[in-house]
């Protein structure tokens, strides 16, 4: 059977997931545009940007232009570590979409 504890819980709550996910597919968000993508209060949502900060999966970018502006990016850790994280669901779909050769 699968071993569940290799998913990688940092990313694997929703809202760091869906962060996770929006840094994947455009390099560069600000924060605005990821609370208004996620739906998420601001509370929650710099939480879970501090904690994949804390951990290497995400860089922090603040700049003043027209106003202060904070914008976050994956590192290279945090892209491998998502590609791992992509993989291991994909083992865990392969297994659940595998008919168990043991039922007639």
């Amino acid at each position: 059977m699968f071993d569940f504890d290799k998913l990688d819980k940092l990313i694997h709550e929703k809202g760091r997931l869906g962060i996770m996910t929006l840094l994947v597919a455009r390099p560069n968000w600000t924060f605005q545009d990821l609370k208004a993508e996620l739906e998420l209060s601001d509370g929650n949502l710099v939480t879970h940007l501090r904690t994949l900060h804390d951990h290497g999966y995400v860089s922090v970018t603040k700049e003043v232009l027209d106003r202060p502006q904070t914008s976050y990016a994956l590192t290279a850790n945090g892209r491998r570590q998502f590609e791992d994280y992509l993989t291991i669901l994909e083992q865990i779909v392969k297994v659940g979409r595998t008919p168990d050769s043991t039922k007639h």
